[in-house]
C-alpha cells in the first residue's frame, strides 16, 4: 500500500481545486497515481454533483458575448452568490457563451455538459445553465447588451436595424441603444409589440376586467369601455414599444424610435430583445 504524504495531498488539491479528504481518499484508491487520483476525483465529484441536483439554484449570473455574426445571453444558475462570483463560475460562463455564439448554437455539446459536471463537482454545488439566447446579426443590423451590476443579476440584449448602415455608429443612435437596454432591464417587458401578445391571453384578460366589474351596477356598452381601456393599459405596461420611455414618461418608445430615426435621417426599428433574470 503507498503512503500518501501530505505534499501529495496538497499538490492534488492546487491541481484539482477538490477538498483536502477527497484528495487524500482519490489517491489511497489510486495507489498514489496523480492521472488516476484525478480521473477517481472526477468520478467521486460528478457523482455527488448529480446527487445536488434536487437542490435550489436560485443564485447565479448572466453572461453575454457578440461578434459581427451572432450575439448571446447565457443565464447559469447556482446555490449561492458567494458561488456567482467565483472566479472558476465565471470563467466558465464567459467561456461557455463565447463557444456557444462563435458556433451559433442554443444547446450544449456533450463536452460541455461534461465541463458543467466537473464545476458542480469542484464547486460541490448545483449548478445549471438555464437559459442560451443566441441570435444571428444581419448585415444591417447591430446589437447593444447590457448586464447589470457587480454578479450581472440581470442580462438585456436588444438588437436594431438601421436602413442606412453607415449611420449604425451616430452618436445619438447609440445612446439611445444603450438607455434602451437600461429600459428593458428597468421594466422588462414581455413583448416587443401588441401584436405578438397572444389573443387567447388577452381574451382571459378580458374576461378578468370584466369579472372585476360585475358588481358595479354600470351598464354593459359602460363596462365594455372601461374593459377596452383596462386592455389597453396593460397592452402599455408588457409590449415595449408601447412603454413610457425610462428617460423621458411622456412619450413612448415608438415614439423615441421615430424621434431617433428623424435625427439620423435613417429608419431604425427594434429588431428583437432579450431580458434575462436571475431568480
Amino acid at each position: 500500500m503507498s503512503i500518501i504524504s501530505p505534499q501529495d495531498v496538497k499538490k492534488l488539491r492546487e491541481e484539482t481545486n477538490a477538498g483536502f479528504g477527497d484528495c487524500k481518499k482519490a489517491l489511497s484508491a489510486a495507489g498514489g497515481d496523480f492521472e488516476l487520483a484525478k480521473k477517481k476525483l472526477r468520478e467521486m465529484g460528478i457523482a455527488s454533483a448529480e446527487k445536488r441536483l434536487d437542490r435550489d439554484a436560485k443564485e447565479g449570473r448572466v453572461f453575454s458575448y457578440s461578434n459581427n455574426i451572432h450575439a448571446g445571453l447565457l443565464l447559469v444558475s447556482c446555490e449561492t452568490d458567494f458561488v456567482a462570483l467565483n472566479h472558476n463560475f465565471v470563467n466558465f460562463g464567459n467561456s461557455l457563451i463565447k463557444e456557444l455564439v462563435e458556433s451559433g448554437r442554443n444547446s450544449l455539446t456533450t463536452s460541455q455538459e461534461l465541463e458543467l459536471k466537473n464545476l458542480a463537482a469542484t464547486i460541490k454545488e448545483n449548478i445549471q445553465v438555464k437559459k442560451i439566447f443566441i441570435t444571428e446579426i444581419q448585415s444591417n443590423e447591430f446589437v447593444k447588451i447590457y448586464l447589470h451590476g457587480e454578479q450581472s443579476k440581470i442580462g438585456v440584449l436588444v438588437k436594431l436595424k438601421v436602413d442606412d448602415f453607415s449611420k449604425a455608429e451616430d452618436k445619438m443612435l447609440q445612446n439611445f441603444a444603450m438607455d434602451l437596454t437600461l429600459h428593458v432591464a428597468a421594466l422588462a417587458p414581455i413583448y416587443l409589440r401588441n401584436d405578438d401578445v397572444c389573443p387567447n391571453y388577452i381574451k382571459e384578460q378580458e374576461e378578468i376586467f370584466a369579472k372585476q366589474l360585475e358588481l358595479s351596477g354600470k351598464s354593459e356598452n359602460i363596462v365594455k369601455g372601461i374593459v377596452a381601456g383596462k386592455i389597453k393599459k396593460h397592452l402599455s405596461e408588457i409590449s415595449l414599444l408601447e412603454q413610457s420611455f425610462v428617460k423621458n414618461d411622456k412619450i413612448t418608445v415608438r415614439d423615441m424610435l421615430e424621434e431617433i430615426s428623424k435625427g439620423i435621417s435613417s429608419k431604425i426599428e427594434i429588431v428583437e430583445f432579450k431580458y434575462l433574470r436571475i431568480g
